[in-house]
């Protein structure tokens, strides 16, 4: 029997399989993810609104911006004054800021671009950074503005800054001090200075509890006939100069199991009581503490005092020590007292009879005792 061979397929027959995995392959291809380069924020500027050192700082977005869904964007702006280590960061989709800076010294911003989604592989894509600077025009010497500045908030109920003049301050020199925070609609100045000889070397500020946890943004500036003097600028968080007074009701009492029981109450004030915390023998939060027996002995002086904690502060001023001092009696206390005199008088007894008794020992026979040398 003769078999025929099957006549071979034509070229486009064969071509078929390889184009359809060509365009499998071009299916997945399109349908993957792709890195896509996020570019940098458009016309970064820095402008002065007149609110004491709260600059505003806008941008505008990366040019051929597509919104998607399948990707976000969002923008990262660091800022700090010249001369600063650090740059304080704020994330924001938003394309307008206002922060806070020290009108003395330069201003310093860059921004950059975030893009994060199916665009990028769910990887986070950074653009490269933008920058702008900004300064005011300096007036006066630099050693014409006030010295030593220096803020409490008390009780978080008011504040208290006080200043010394300036080293080239001429006589009759006039200070004043503006303030501005979040919600006020312009300046204002200090109502309640403090005074020395007729010049204002301070002020007191009251009903700050709306710039809690915001920028107050300070300057203090003089002025004189025929003579600039150079204002001094500070943004402030009232938090974190906070003050409380010291503790108060502080009891100190023996518990059955003769332990030192120390208990004391918040201090006046309006300071949050969660966000104190208490130092005496070790720092902590609650208002007691308990002092075992056997450590009783190294404790002479029983002191508290208070000051916010991390939790609702970076930092702050402890307050003055409470100016109690206990001592506390107990029934054996006092028997220890008793019983000190009668163990020193056996021991003086014990002592003398037995430098009698070497006496006697070391003494010749015959001889009175009173004779021996040394005895």
């Amino acid at each position: 029997m003769l078999c025929r061979r099957a006549p071979p397929a034509p070229m486009a027959l064969q071509l078929i399989p390889l184009l359809s995995l060509v365009l499998a392959w071009g299916c997945v291809a399109s349908s993957s993810p792709r890195h896509t380069a996020a570019a940098p924020p458009r016309d970064l500027q820095i402008t002065d609104p007149g609110l004491l050192g709260s600059l505003d700082i806008e941008w505008k977005p990366p040019p051929n911006v597509q919104t998607s869904n399948e990707c976000t964007m969002k923008y990262k702006c660091e800022y700090r004054n010249a001369g600063d280590r650090d740059w304080k960061v704020i994330f924001t989709r938003k394309l307008k800021l206002r922060v806070g800076f020290d009108l003395s010294r330069t201003a310093e911003v860059k921004v950059q671009t975030l893009l994060k989604g199916w665009c990028t592989n769910d990887v986070e894509v950074q653009s490269e950074w933008v920058y702008a600077t900004f300064q005011v025009p300096l007036q006066g010497k630099l050693e014409s503005k006030v010295q030593s500045f220096h803020c409490i908030y008390h009780d978080w109920e008011y504040l208290k800054c006080t200043w010394q003049p300036g080293l080239l301050a001429p006589r009759g020199v006039n200070y004043e001090l503006y303030y501005w925070y979040e919600g006020l609609e312009h300046t204002v100045q200090c109502s309640d200075y403090i005074q020395d000889h007729g010049m204002n070397i301070g002020c007191t500020l009251q009903n700050l509890s709306q710039a809690e946890y915001k920028d107050l943004s300070i300057v203090v500036n003089g002025s004189v006939a025929a003579t600039l003097l150079r204002p001094l600028y500070a943004t402030l968080r009232l938090h974190n100069l906070a003050k409380p007074s010291p503790p108060q009701q502080l009891v100190v009492s023996m518990s059955a199991a003769e332990e030192l029981r120390v208990v004391w109450s918040p201090p006046s004030g309006q300071t949050p009581p969660q966000c104190l915390e208490y130092e005496s023998m070790s720092t902590q939060m609650e208002t007691a503490f308990v002092i075992s027996r056997a450590n009783q002995s190294r404790v002479s002086c029983v002191r508290v005092r208070g000051r916010t904690n991390n939790f609702c502060a970076d930092e702050g001023f402890w307050s003055e020590w409470t100016q109690e001092c206990f001592s506390v009696s107990r029934k054996e206390v006092k028997q220890l007292f008793i019983l000190i005199p009668v163990i020193l008088g056996l021991s003086s007894s014990l002592l003398i009879f037995t430098l009698i008794g070497q006496c006697k020992k070391r003494s010749p026979a015959g001889k009175p005792l009173h004779t021996v040398v040394g005895c």
